[in-house]
């Protein structure tokens, strides 16, 4: 009985969480636009295929991620395993970003518009390196105890520099590369290694060093996808003068 309470409260939270969104539209829907929703019977079933898909991704999180997580991070933190730990996390960083749907879908409608002239492989693997050099520095500084924000404010320098010598096209999808890659896969992984190394480390602060990790993710996609696209207009300016 107490494993059903639990497991209701949890379901109960989910629901107040997502009820809002849920009001708002229906606000705007009837109120401000005053319409009807088209297929109701759709839109009810959606919602609560909503409610517990995030249910059990929460679940998940709790059961396997996070978990796994820490416990590759607590074998990791040993000193003598910095450099594996700097490789464990630019792999894992490049697989999950991979793997990430928001990214795919953002990858897809860039090939869309573009006509075939940004293929969705170049990109996402361009975000992916992006995210892994990122992690690695991230990882790095957790290491040596550097103040977070040298690295944060050094990428985002370098991306304002890159942001002027980069095709104005490709800009913007490059800026929402950099949000695209903190979602449902990369962030659970990559917040377990960060609390994990800083709660292992002597020295450090879980508060303090454990978090940090998902702005490297976010920056230095910014920084491989306006380098991506920079080299891509040098190397058709030299076919073009030949």
């Amino acid at each position: 009985m107490k494993l059903l309470y639990t497991i209701g409260m949890d379901f109960l939270v989910v629901v107040r969480d997502v009820a809002p969104v849920l009001m708002v539209v229906l606000f705007f829907q009837f109120v401000v636009l005053r319409q009807r929703l088209p297929n109701t019977k759709l839109i009810i079933i959606g919602f609560i295929s909503t409610v517990v898909g995030l249910y059990l991704f929460l679940i998940g999180l709790d059961m396997g991620i996070f978990p796994i997580g820490e416990a590759m991070a607590e074998k990791f933190s040993h000193p003598d395993k910095w450099l594996w730990t700097i490789i464990f996390a630019f792999c894992i960083g490049y697989s999950t970003t991979m793997a990430e749907p928001a990214l795919l879908a953002v990858a897809q409608k860039a090939e869309e518009i573009s006509s075939g002239a940004l293929p969705s492989f170049y990109l996402r693997n361009a975000v992916a390196v992006g995210v892994a050099i990122g992690l690695s520095l991230g990882v790095y500084r957790i290491f040596s105890g550097d103040p977070l924000w040298i690295y944060i404010l050094a990428g985002y320098v370098v991306t304002i520099i890159l942001t002027f010598m980069a095709p104005r096209e490709i800009v913007p999808i490059a800026y929402d590369s950099g949000g695209v890659t903190t979602s449902t896969i990369t962030v659970p992984l990559v917040a377990a290694l960060g609390i994990g190394l800083a709660s292992n480390i002597p020295g450090r602060n879980p508060l303090i060093d454990g978090f940090g990790l998902i702005a490297f993710a976010s920056v230095f996609p910014m920084v491989s996808v306006l380098s991506y696209a920079i080299a891509i207009k040098h190397i058709n300016r030299r076919r073009e003068v030949k």
